[in-house]
């Protein structure tokens, strides 16, 4: 339990700092973490976190910061909501693992019927659990392949899918993740992201939508892979770590036309931009697809470890041993995500469309205002604000971006960047108005300064 001055300091909506940053606590923990934690892992800036309640996250010297980054867009009902808490704590005192791959238990189905019921499309679906979005992806690219009994697999460049061998061969976000790793999964093939701020290839902006289906059919099946040896096309609805950029919504209809066509499967990786991100509980719905695959984590348990893929029951047909989780679906994550599911359904789902329209509505000036702001573009609660050194020519201004996201933590907003020059803009799905106006100022006053500079 938190006690009574930690309380205090969270009750607050707007951050509290009370020492320089990183405070004198921070900097003893960031010695240690240097001498021993993996230098793989990549931190933007100093922030040694303590505890959180909502959108609010406590540093170990004491200061309050207001969460804009959720953990990477995972804790979608703020942090330790106290419904999720309590359902984990039942949970734990009564069952922590039992294994699904080889017994049963009520509350895995339960769930599984609970995803089945609200993804897209009528046809009934199956659900596989796993412990994050890697392993979702993972699961997919077996699924895929052992349905069609095909070995092809087609990603967009940008996009992020995992870092183990087979999610990272479909991933084409920065080469600094494949580098060193040796040869990749064989047979996967990329093609531009349909981007409607900056084209496809230099194209016209507006023309995104028809020079990446047309890439496709033109260049990809003509010249570098028959479209009957492909099993799967993997795209993010929105793409996340590339920028937070938006599939258009005919882009993503065309595509499914095309995965019918030559009997493809469509896999839509949305484990950062579902669970209600968007302000519906799936990325697709917005342009009225049905995936025959979702990969699901982040948000799914309001940060338990639980990925999932949510199939067409006809496309799950994969026998007893075909693939398995020790703790995918883990009976402690399950009730945190059943507590999830029904906060998103009841209060959540509604607040992020709500604030983001709100966003979308304060936010409308700024490239105006802003020499410096080329675009603002997103769904509900997934939002990226690209920052470019001229408007004109669309230049990426990388370490104008980076300045903003550590000056803001400075101030006590936590930010994080996407892509090479993006903002993004993913707080808890609980923010209100008064949150949202805070980061927005912040946000406000430092572009004021970077346009002085």
């Amino acid at each position: 339990m938190l006690d009574v001055k930690t309380e205090s300091k969270l009750d607050t909506k707007v951050p509290h700092l009370v020492t320089p940053l990183p405070g004198p606590e921070a900097k003893r923990i960031l010695s240690l973490d240097q001498k021993y934690v993996s230098p793989s892992y990549t931190r933007d800036y100093p922030l040694v976190a303590k505890t959180g309640r909502g959108a609010m996250v406590e540093d170990v010297d004491g200061n309050v910061f207001l969460d804009f980054a959720a953990g990477i867009a995972v804790c979608a009902t703020g942090h330790c909501h106290p419904e999720v808490v309590a359902a984990i704590q039942k949970q734990s005192a009564e069952l922590i693992h039992m294994s699904g791959t080889d017994f049963y238990y009520a509350r895995m189905v339960e769930l599984a019927e609970k995803l089945a019921t609200i993804a897209p499309g009528s046809e009934p679906k199956r659900v596989h659990f796993g412990n994050s979005g890697t392993e979702a992806v993972e699961a997919a690219i077996k699924l895929a392949k052992y349905h069609t009994k095909r070995d092809k697999l087609i990603a967009f460049r940008g996009c992020f899918h995992g870092r183990t061998m087979g999610a990272l061969s479909l991933t084409a976000s920065r080469a600094v993740q494949r580098k060193g790793f040796g040869t990749l999964l064989a047979g996967v093939f990329h093609m531009p992201y349909p981007n409607a701020y900056h084209g496809t290839h230099g194209g016209r902006p507006e023309n995104a939508t028809a020079d990446c289906l047309g890439y496709l059919e033109n260049e990809l099946f003509r010249r570098m892979v028959d479209p009957e040896e492909v099993a799967a096309i993997f795209i993010e609805p929105i793409q996340g770590e590339g920028g937070y950029v938006p599939a258009p919504a005919d882009f993503l209809q065309g595509l499914e036309k095309t995965c019918r066509k030559y009997g493809i499967l469509l896999v839509a990786d949305e484990v950062q931009c579902g669970m209600g991100r968007t302000g519906k509980f799936w990325a697709s719905e917005h342009a009225g697809i049905e995936p025959d695959i979702i990969c699901t984590a982040k948000g799914i348990a309001s940060g338990m470890p639980l990925g999932a893929i949510i199939a067409r029951a006809s496309v799950m047909n994969w026998t007893p041993g075909a693939h398995g989780s020790t703790f995918g679906g883990n009976p402690v994550c399950i009730a945190a995500s059943l507590a999830t599911i029904r906060l998103l359904e009841t209060k959540y789902i509604a607040n992020a469309a709500r604030m983001g329209d709100y966003i979308m509505k304060r936010t409308a000036d700024w490239k105006q205002r802003f020499r410096h702001v080329g675009d603002i573009r997103g769904r509900g609660l997934m939002m990226g604000i690209e920052i470019v050194r001229d408007q004109k020519t669309k230049e990426k201004a990388t370490e104008m971006r980076d300045q903003i996201v550590n000056t803001a933590f400075q101030k006590g907003l936590i930010l994080l960047g996407a892509g090479e020059t993006t903002l993004r803009i993913s707080p808890p799905l609980l923010i209100d108005q008064e949150q949202t106006d805070f980061a927005f100022d912040t946000l406000e006053s430092l572009l004021t300064t970077v346009e002085k500079n």
